[in-house]
């Protein structure tokens, strides 16, 4: 056969997304909030309203102390009612803008979210195999929970405090400017510049310590998630002091990053207080030389003073604000990241459905496959054979011969570096991958159940199946009985993993699974290796009944399981070395006749173990991804 010329390089597994910038990573979310651009204005509008009452205020406390200051001209009792109502009108105003405010801008928040958050889940399951082979799972989770709150906590801190504070620095700065000596604008001015560059100077300067914390709170969390999936490993070994140990080693050096963080706040903080009271001060000092000379009144005295508070207030958390926006931007660069990590595996621009018009199955095949996971350990050398349509070929072979990554390049979690697939004439490659995938069914043998019901774990294999389909899946599956023997029938929780039903159980669940879901291509991977020997037998019969007029490839270990299939591929280092039926085979009296040999020598004894991946690449089935 002829070696294809579609190469296809190997993915790089070291790609990492590029640094953002803070600024590019609020461009990124901009659209996200742009798209309710009427309720953004709307709120910034009450924003800007808010804040004029609040600048308001100290205006109409000095015309009330004005009205009432000895020598005054305070004839009339309505003037000071007046301004008494106006005091109260401007402080209602305060908390009405605010709160519409809020109102308005709450969907705008919560739907960027939920957008940012669905986008992310769709595209980590758009990922390769090798990302999720890769990844921590425990740090992965703890980071988009950080970055989905982060853009909460970036828009209250950024646009309702940073922005009004800024607003209400201009308003003041200019009020001073018009109508007060030069020396109120130039103490004002002058604090604020050195207030903010301090702040900002020591915010970055201390930045780095809660990166630390971040990170080792993620390593803290990505272990313990780790020991508790693993618990029963945990337990068979006593080593719960060990994982307590590793445990705290990432607690103990959080509590340090955490503690030289506070310390370096309480330094932040006092500077920060030491420039505030210098400077109220000050203004005080200039205020009271002016009512002592007669250019100020009593009013203009608290006016100053009330101006200087209001401002100081949110300014003296500005280093807590500038802090926890710089750590929102951090945490949404990482959340980001994740939507910009490589997507190894994608549909070509003009890929099609898998069209299969064989009732009896697709025909399949590799040709010339050539392909490594990784660069320096080739896997499958120059691999050829055809699947014929409807029939049963079975793959055997010793530990790392490649079995199971012919189901999983059929599959396409990876991409083949030499060669080519075709199903029913098609290239996998030119085909979609939701068309492709839901025309194959698996039954693996490390099966992974959701932490929900029977029910839900074989509906999985066709979402929206009636309660009578599952339970037809259910008898085709011989395990009927037993759920309906357990005290909730089909509502009982199987467990993290399904942990509580036992390897056989769990196994059958898988086989109803894919009978609900009836592909025309089916995949068994050893499916009856967790079973007692009589339901062996019993599932072994119903699987050929439901292989009949589908194209379906056996993963065997043992070859009693594969003697009907019409051709058996022999495997050896990633090459094909036999292949013909049970009785050719053993007429040739090799490879496939010797391991017959032995096995039949010791029926006892399972003498191949599961398909062993390289170390970086651990056997996982579909049902993992999800």
């Amino acid at each position: 056969m002829r070696r294809s010329s579609n190469s296809v390089p190997p993915p790089s597994n070291s790609r990492v997304p590029a640094a953002h910038s803070d600024w590019a990573t609020i461009k990124t979310l901009l659209p996200y909030l742009w798209a309710y651009k009427g309720r953004v204005c709307i709120a910034l509008v009450c924003l800007v309203f808010a804040k004029m009452a609040v600048v308001g205020v100290p205006l109409v406390l000095k015309r009330l102390i004005d009205s009432l200051t000895p020598g005054s001209n305070a004839t009339a009792i309505a003037l000071p009612v007046g301004i008494l109502l106006a005091y109260g009108f401007l402080r209602l105003s305060t908390s009405v803008f605010t709160e519409l405010r809020e109102f308005v801008f709450a969907r705008v928040t919560q739907r960027a979210v939920r957008t940012i958050a669905l986008q992310v889940f769709r595209h980590l399951h758009g990922l390769s195999l090798r990302f999720h082979l890769n990844r921590q799972t425990g740090g992965m989770t703890r980071d988009i929970e950080r970055g989905t709150r982060a853009v909460s906590s970036l828009v209250s801190y950024a646009l309702f405090s940073i922005f009004p504070t800024l607003i209400e620095i201009t308003m003041v700065l200019g009020y001073l400017v018009l109508h007060y000596d030069k020396w109120f604008s130039i103490i004002t001015f002058c604090a604020l510049a050195l207030y903010i560059v301090f702040t900002i100077s020591v915010t970055e300067w201390r930045t780095h310590f809660r990166r630390t914390m971040n990170e080792l709170d993620s390593k803290a969390n990505t272990r313990a998630i780790d020991s508790i999936i693993n618990y029963e490993t945990v337990k068979y070994f006593s080593n719960e002091e060990m994982e307590a140990a590793r445990y705290d080693v990432g607690l103990r050096n959080y509590e340090n990053a955490a503690v030289k963080s506070q310390t370096s706040l309480s330094l932040l903080n006092i500077g920060q207080s030491t420039i505030i009271a210098i400077a109220v001060s000050l203004i005080l000092w200039r205020a009271t030389v002016g009512v002592i000379a007669g250019n100020m009144t009593l009013g203009d005295l608290v006016l100053v003073n009330s101006f200087m508070l209001q401002l100081y207030v949110p300014l003296n958390f500005l280093g807590v604000l500038y802090r926890e926006i710089k750590q929102s931007l951090a945490d949404m660069e990482k959340l980001f990241s994740l939507l910009e990590q490589h997507r190894e595996i994608a549909d070509a621009p003009n890929a099609q459905p898998l069209q299969i018009r064989d009732q009896a199955g697709p025909e399949i095949k590799f040709d010339q496959v050539d392909f490594s996971y990784e660069t320096n350990r080739q896997i499958l050398h120059q691999v050829s054979f055809a699947m014929p349509a409807g029939v049963t070929t079975a793959v055997v072979g010793a530990s790392g011969s490649g079995k199971s990554t012919l189901a999983r390049l059929l599959f396409r979690f990876y991409d083949i570096q030499q060669g080519a697939i075709t199903i029913a004439g098609q290239e996998i490659r030119a085909i979609t991958q939701a068309s492709l995938r839901q025309s194959i069914g698996i039954v693996p043998q490390d099966t992974v159940l959701f932490n929900d019901t029977i029910e839900y774990n074989i509906a999985y294999g066709k979402p929206g199946a009636t309660h009578e389909q599952i339970v037809e899946a259910a008898k085709a599956a011989y395990i009927h009985e037993f759920i309906q023997g357990l005290p909730d029938g089909y509502a009982t929780m199987v467990g993290e993993r399904g942990l509580k039903l036992s390897g056989g159980e769990k196994q059958r669940v898988a086989i109803a699974r894919t009978i609900l879901k009836n592909p025309p291509i089916l995949i068994f991977d050893e499916a009856t290796s967790a079973l007692d020997s009589k339901s062996e037998q019993a599932i072994q019969t119903q699987l050929k009944e439901i292989a009949q007029g589908r194209t379906s490839l056996v993963i065997a270990h043992r070859l009693s399981t594969i003697v009907d299939a019409a051709q058996i591929l022999v495997m050896e280092h990633g090459r094909i070395v036999e292949s013909g039926t049970h009785t050719e085979l053993l007429a040739l009296d090799r490879v496939y006749a010797q391991m017959w040999a032995r096995q039949q020598a010791q029926p006892e004894l399972d003498l191949w173990a599961d398909e062993a991946e390289p170390a970086t690449q651990p056997v996982t089935t579909p049902t993992q991804l999800v």
